[in-house]
C-alpha cells in the first residue's frame, strides 16, 4: 500500500494508542499537525512553550507508557531540550518529532531563520545526540525503516529519541506494507540465563539475610509485578532508594523504608548493607539518594538486574534481558526465608488545633489522611518533594518526581500531561510558589481543558530549598508575590475551578473537604512561613552546602 509519511508515523503513534501530541506549532511543523488534524483517534495538544511541552509528554509518558512530543526546528529543539534531557535521565521513553526545514534546503546548506545562519543542519542534531538514544532525519528513501528504528529504541530502551522530519515531505507517499511493529522483547541466551540463574540460586541457597533494594528502573523495565510476587512468596524485605519512591506499596509488610546511605534509618541501613543477598534493579547513585555517597553496599553479595545483562558479584553475563531472569528468580529462587519482623520507628503524633497557624510538620501529617489508595502524586523539587519522601504513600499510589534531573518546574506541566493520559486517576500535585512561577503557564491550559485538577500551591515567600542550602535571608532567594488563588480570573474563561487560601488547620480541613466535591478541580494555596521546612530539608539544605561549597565555602546560620 502507498501512504504519506507523515500518516505513516501518526499510524505508528495510534498503535502505541498515543492519542495525543503534545508540543507547540511552528512553521516546519505545520503540515504534520494539519495530517494530525485530519487523522482520526489522535490529536495536537498544544504547550505553552517547548519546554513545558517536554515537560508535559515526560508526564504523558509516566501515566500512559510512551508519548509524542512535536515541535519546530532550532528554537523548539534548544526550547524543549532541558525536559528531553531530564526524560532521558529518569528514562522516559519520548519520540520527539522535530519540524526541520525543507529537504532540499538541508541537502544544499541554505541559511534559514531558527539556525545560525551558516548552513550548518548538524549543530542542532549535535545536540540531541548527547540526550536521546536514537536520532533518524527522514526522507522519502527511509522513512518507514527509520520511523519504526526509532520508536524501537525509545521502547526498547525507555529513553527519547529524535526524529527530524523535513518540512516539505509529510504529504509524499511511500510503498510499504504496513505490518505491525516488530516486537521489542529480545530472548536471553540460554546458556547465560542459565548460568547466571545458577550462581543466583546458589548465594540465595546460602543467604541467611537476603534483601531487596529498589529504583526507579523496577518500574521503567515494567519489573514491579514480578518482583513483588518474588518478595511475596519468599517474604524478603526491600526497601527502596528516593528515585524509587512508591515503585513497590509502601504499606507492603516487607517494605523497610528509604535507603540512602548514612542517612538511612538505622535498622534499614543495617538491613540493606549486611544482606547476604541482595537483588537490585539498575541502582544509580546520585549525591542526593546516597547520603553523599555514603552507600555501602555488599558488592559481592548483590544480584544487579540491567535492561540487557546480570551483575553477580563481580561477575558480568551479558545476554540476558531483565524480564526473562527476573522471571526465572520467580521460578527458580521459591525457597522462603526465616526473617525476623521488622520493627518500624513510631511516627510523631499530630496536634489537632482547629485555630493554629499551619507549619510544615502539621501540613504534611494533614496530608496524609487525605491521600487515598491509587491517588498519583506529584512532588516538585523542593519542600513538597522532601516531606512526600518522608510519608508512606497510600497503597497503590505512584509518585512524580524530578528526582535525579532536579528541574524546578518540572511538576505543573508534567501533571497536565498526565491528566491528560489518564483523566479517570486522581491525581495531586504539591509544588511551591517558586517553581510554579517557572512554568505557570501551563496552569492556563489545565484550565483551557477543563481538567479536574486537585493542586497545593506551598507558598512560603520564594525559594525555601535554596534557603536552606545558602542565603536564608538574601533577596536572590526571594521572587515577586503573586495572588495564586486568583489567576485562573485571567488565565482562563468562565473557568469553574474552585480555589482557597489557608493559613490554619481548620481552613486547611475546610478546603480539602472541598477538594473531595470539586468537579472542575481545586487550587489550594498554602501560606507557610519561609524559614519553615520539612525535617529532610533542614538536614539537606546544609549539607548540599558542603558538598557544593567545601569546608572553607561560606556558612550561614538556620532555623532549628
Amino acid at each position: 500500500m502507498r501512504i504519506t509519511i507523515g500518516d505513516y508515523l501518526i499510524e505508528r503513534l495510534k498503535e502505541l494508542d498515543i492519542r495525543h501530541v503534545l508540543g507547540v506549532p511552528g512553521d516546519f511543523n505545520l503540515q504534520f499537525l494539519e495530517q494530525i488534524r485530519e487523522a482520526e483517534g489522535i490529536e495536537f495538544v498544544g504547550t505553552a512553550n517547548e519546554l513545558n511541552g517536554a515537560y508535559a509528554a515526560d508526564g504523558y509518558s509516566r501515566s500512559h507508557g510512551i508519548s509524542a512530543l512535536c515541535i519546530t526546528y532550532g528554537v523548539g529543539d534548544l526550547g524543549a531540550i532541558g525536559g528531553v534531557a531530564g526524560s532521558g535521565a529518569e528514562h522516559i521513553p519520548v519520540i520527539v518529532i522535530s519540524g526541520a526545514p525543507p529537504l532540499y534546503a538541508m541537502k544544499h546548506n541554505y541559511k534559514v531563520h531558527h539556525s545560525l545562519a551558516d548552513g550548518d543542519f548538524e549543530n542542532v542534531a549535535k545536540v540531541y545526540q548527547e540526550f536521546t538514544a536514537c536520532q533518524v532525519n527522514i526522507t522519502p528513501e527511509n522513512a518507514s525503516f527509520e520511523i519504526d528504528r526509532a520508536i524501537l529504541t525509545a521502547l526498547r530502551k525507555r529513553k527519547p529519541v529524535n526524529i527530524q522530519l523535513p518540512s516539505n515531505i509529510t504529504y509524499l507517499t511511500i510503498e510499504t506494507d504496513m505490518e505491525p511493529l516488530a516486537p521489542i522483547k529480545p530472548s536471553s541466551d540460554p546458556e547465560r540465563i542459565d548460568s547466571a540463574l545458577k550462581k543466583a540460586k546458589e548465594l540465595y541457597a546460602a543467604a541467611k539475610m537476603p534483601a531487596v533494594l529498589v529504583d526507579m528502573d523496577v518500574d521503567r523495565l515494567e519489573l514491579s509485578e514480578l518482583l513483588l510476587s518474588w518478595i511475596e512468596k519468599t517474604g524478603v524485605p526491600f526497601a527502596a532508594m528516593s528515585t524509587g519512591k512508591a515503585v513497590l506499596s509502601e504499606q507492603h509488610p516487607s517494605y523497610l523504608g528509604a535507603y540512602k546511605g548514612d542517612d538511612s534509618d538505622p535498622y534499614v541501613q543495617e538491613i540493606i548493607e549486611h544482606a547476604d543477598f541482595l537483588l537490585t534493579v539498575s541502582p544509580r547513585f546520585i549525591e542526593w539518594n546516597s547520603g553523599q555517597y555514603s552507600v555501602n553496599l555488599p558488592q559481592d553479595k548483590i544480584v544487579r538486574i540491567a535492561r540487557d545483562y546480570v551483575l553477580i558479584g563481580e561477575e558480568d553475563f551479558e545476554g540476558i534481558y531483565a524480564t526473562e531472569f527476573m522471571e526465572g528468580i520467580l521460578s527458580h529462587l521459591t525457597e522462603g526465608k526465616d526473617i525476623k519482623s521488622i520493627e518500624k520507628p513510631e511516627e510523631e503524633l499530630f496536634e489537632d488545633n482547629d485555630e493554629k497557624e499551619l507549619n510544615h510538620a502539621d501540613f504534611w501529617k494533614m496530608i496524609g489522611g487525605f491521600l487515598k489508595e491509587g491517588d498519583m502524586i506529584f512532588g516538585e523539587t523542593g519542600t513538597s518533594n522532601h516531606a512526600l519522601m518522608s510519608m508512606l504513600l497510600p497503597e497503590g499510589s505512584s509518585y512524580v518526581g524530578s528526582q535525579i534531573w532536579g528541574a524546578i518546574g518540572f511538576t505543573l506541566p508534567a501533571y497536565f500531561g498526565s491528566l491528560l493520559a489518564d483523566p479517570k486517576r486522581r491525581q495531586i500535585l504539591f509544588i511551591g510558589d517558586g517553581s510554579f512561577q517557572v512554568t505557570a503557564q501551563e496552569y492556563s491550559t489545565i484550565l483551557r481543558h477543563r481538567q479536574n485538577p486537585i493542586i497545593f500551591v506551598i507558598n512560603n515567600d520564594g525559594y525555601t530549598i535554596e534557603r536552606y542550602i545558602m542565603g536564608m535571608k538574601a533577596d536572590y532567594n526571594d521572587i515577586a508575590s503573586w495572588k495564586y488563588s486568583r489567576l485562573h480570573e485571567v488565565m482562563a474563561k468562565d473557568s469553574k475551578i474552585i480555589t482557597a487560601e489557608v493559613r490554619t488547620q481548620k481552613e486547611l480541613k475546610e478546603a480539602l473537604k472541598k477538594a473531595e466535591e470539586a468537579k472542575e478541580g481545586i487550587l489550594i494555596e498554602v501560606h507557610l512561613d519561609p524559614e519553615d521546612a520539612p525535617k529532610a530539608l533542614k538536614k539537606f539544605g546544609p549539607t548540599v552546602a558542603e558538598f557544593n561549597f567545601g569546608e572553607r565555602g561560606p556558612s550561614q546560620e538556620v532555623p532549628d
